[in-house]
């Protein structure tokens, strides 16, 4: 494996650098305890298995009771476990990282532990010093202002090229939305094409229309909306490599960029459009937020958002630590408890109307962009400067995410807010 040293991505890497992945001296005395973790996991699992072989070479089947998927996982050290037990999945990532377990697939594993969170319960999740330490160094790196365009920066500022390595050629990194059923043979543009024409719809658009598009990503929606609806589009990101590339393809039309934070834009709009920028605003952010939406939105215009949001169910224990996403892929991201978002929205006066939801889609959608990113790997198509370590951490990223969306714990919707 490469040396850890410069590279690009290096920042997510070593992402962890002050947060607690399970290690030290009182992880490791917590060593002895492994039987106990190993039956909590066998306890909680109520649906699928695992398939596991222990470090003295032993297998057990952990769950096994009803159905579901079956991971198959190997455990090298026993400390894999005392990472999880301490660090939930940040410690689940680093000991993978490590080498102290492996398995020939990953997302039914990831699926597992989303698919039977409540018979788990907080068995992989942060506890005690771990879980206090990383939910402060989270709060940390929350939304403000400047906090918002350096967490933007963080991800999305890798680099077009590398994006442009994976991502199909819209260069739309959210969800799309396939036919039904859902089919491994339709092309992945397509699908989102199919996503882009939906949110235009919910929108209303006559000929002319003023749309807002809070978080433009690389520009697909934009193009979108005033290419074949004939809207005049204010399209905003944080990102400066994305301001690039928008800028590069917009040609003729009517679309503005600005690099400016959605709580700093004025005037107000037939229509706003919001696709997957939700979870990178923060839950202390969110009245703000909708805010944005109400003050931009004239009286009777429609917002279309696309969002993801995890189970109310476990709401609370995420929202008080800081997973492997937040700490290494979004930092001061957070996904959305619905109920508790729709009673915002509610209450500032926004209708909610017309959700559909569509988790499935974007494990397909994940799926996809694994498959590209691999072969991109593969083929020696990333740009220079990604070493081994980035390579497994995004994979790892991808494969996470995955499974999270195909064990039904996490969600992507779309839904339309009326300004009454």
């Amino acid at each position: 494996m490469d040396a850890p040293t410069s590279h690009r991505g290096k920042h997510l890497v070593q992402a962890d650098r002050r947060f607690l992945t399970g290690n030290g001296l009182f992880a490791r005395a917590m060593g002895a305890g492994f039987e106990r973790i190993l039956r909590r996991i066998d306890t909680g699992l109520e649906r699928g298995a695992i398939d596991g072989t222990l470090p003295d070479g032993t297998r057990r089947m952990l769950g096994g009771r009803g159905p579901g998927p079956t991971a198959i996982v190997k455990l090298n050290s026993w400390h894999a476990l005392v990472r999880l037990a301490r660090s939930g999945s940040v410690g689940w990532y680093k000991a993978w990282e490590q080498g102290e377990w492996e398995s020939p697939d990953p997302v039914p594993l990831f699926d597992l532990f989303v698919r039977n969170r409540k018979g788990l319960g907080s068995t992989a999740r942060a506890s005690g010093i771990s879980r206090l330490v990383n939910a402060a160094l989270h709060f940390l790196r929350r939304n403000s202002r400047s906090g918002a365009r350096r967490n933007i920066g963080f991800h999305y500022d890798l680099g077009n090229d590398f994006y442009s390595a994976w991502l199909d050629e819209t260069m739309t990194y959210s969800s799309a939305l396939f036919a039904e059923p859902l089919s491994t043979r339709e092309h992945l543009c397509d699908a989102q094409q199919r996503k882009m024409e939906h949110i235009a719809d919910r929108l209303q658009l006559c000929e002319g229309a003023s749309v807002l598009e809070i978080g433009c990503g690389w520009g697909a929606m934009s193009r979108h909306l005033a290419q074949e609806k004939g809207a005049q589009v204010t399209a905003i990101t944080l990102s400066e490599e994305q301001k690039k590339h928008t800028e590069q393809l917009r040609g003729n039309l009517p679309i503005d960029y600005r690099l400016i934070d959605y709580r700093d834009v004025e005037g107000q709009f037939d229509a706003i459009a919001s696709v997957e920028m939700v979870e990178a605003v923060g839950r202390q952010y969110w009245p703000a937020y909708l805010d944005a939406i109400v003050a931009r939105l004239k009286s009777g215009g429609r917002a279309a958002l696309q969002y993801i949001s995890i189970a109310d169910d476990v709401f609370e224990s995420y929202a008080n630590s800081a997973d492997f996403i937040q700490t290494y892929i979004f930092p001061g991201g957070m996904l959305l408890s619905e109920s508790r978002f729709r009673k915002l929205a509610e209450e500032r006066g926004l209708k909610w109307q017309d959700q559909h939801d569509f988790g499935l889609h974007y494990a397909e959608t994940l799926r996809r962009w694994r498959a590209s990113f691999d072969k991109a790997v593969e083929d020696g198509g990333l740009p220079q400067g990604f070493d081994s370590y980035f390579v497994r951490l995004w994979r790892f990223y991808l494969m996470y995410c995955e499974g999270g969306f195909r064990g039904g714990g996490i969600n992507v919707s779309q839904v339309t807010l009326i300004k009454q």
